[in-house]
C-alpha cells in the first residue's frame, strides 16, 4: 500500500462520505434495517448513527480499509446493540449462509473490484426473505453525462480508491438475482452530474431466478 492509499485516502474518504447531502440518504434509509444486520463496506461507520436500535439486534461491518475501520472502532460504542467489524473484503464474507436479516451497502459497490462476486456473496447471506438495503451513486440517464463518466473513470478510480463512476446499479442487482422492491434516483443537488446521480432503495432475493 502506498503512502496516499494509507494516510490520504482515508480520511479523504470520510470526509468525503460525511457530508450533508450524503447524511440524508443515509437518513432515509438505515433506519429500515432489521435483526441481524451485515454492513458492506462499512468504512468509518457513518451509518451507526442512524439505524434503530429497537429494530437491530446485532450489527456486523465488514471493510477493506484497516484505516477507516479505525475510525469506526471510535464510534461504536454510541449504539446500545453490538457491533462486529471484520478486515475483509465483500468478495468473501465470513459469514453463514441464510444468516444475515438485512444487507446495508451504501456509497460502496463503486469501488469493489469484483462486485459481481460481491454481489453472489451477499445472495448467499442473505436469509430467503431478507432486504438488501442499498444507496449508491451510479450511471447517469442522460448520455451525455454519461459520455464525461465513462471519460473521467479511469482517472476517478486512481485518486479515489478504485471507485468507478458508471456501475449501474439495478442492472447489477438484477444480473445477481435480486429485484427491487423500491429504488428512487435523482442527481445529488450542488453536486457534479457525473459523480452524483444516487440510487437509493432496497432489494430482495429473486426467488425465480
Amino acid at each position: 500500500m502506498n503512502f496516499y492509499d494509507r494516510y490520504v485516502l482515508p480520511p479523504l474518504t470520510h470526509c468525503a462520505c460525511g457530508t450533508g447531502l450524503l447524511a440524508r440518504h443515509r437518513a432515509a434509509l438505515i433506519p429500515a434495517a432489521r435483526g441481524q444486520v451485515l454492513e458492506i463496506g462499512i468504512g468509518s461507520a457513518l451509518n451507526l448513527d442512524f439505524y434503530d436500535a429497537d429494530s437491530v439486534s446485532s450489527l456486523t461491518g465488514v471493510d477493506p480499509s484497516q484505516q477507516l475501520l479505525a475510525y469506526a472502532e471510535k464510534r461504536i460504542n454510541r449504539v446500545a446493540f453490538p457491533v462486529n467489524l471484520i478486515n475483509e473484503s465483500a468478495e468473501s464474507l465470513p459469514v453463514t449462509n441464510a444468516s444475515v436479516d438485512t444487507i446495508v451497502v451504501t456509497f460502496s459497490l463503486c469501488t469493489i473490484p469484483d462486485v459481481a462476486t460481491a454481489l453472489a456473496e451477499m445472495r448467499r447471506v442473505l436469509k430467503p426473505d431478507g432486504r438488501l438495503l442499498f444507496c449508491e451513486h451510479g450511471l447517469a440517464p442522460d448520455a451525455s453525462v454519461q459520455r464525461w463518466q465513462q471519460r473521467l473513470d479511469p482517472l476517478w478510480g486512481k485518486i479515489a480508491g478504485g471507485c468507478h463512476l458508471s456501475r449501474n446499479v439495478p442492472e447489477l442487482l438484477s444480473a445477481a438475482s435480486f429485484r427491487c422492491a423500491e429504488l428512487q434516483c435523482a442527481y445529488l443537488p450542488r453536486t457534479p452530474r457525473f459523480a452524483g446521480y444516487i440510487y437509493r432503495g432496497s432489494a430482495q432475493i429473486n426467488s425465480g431466478a
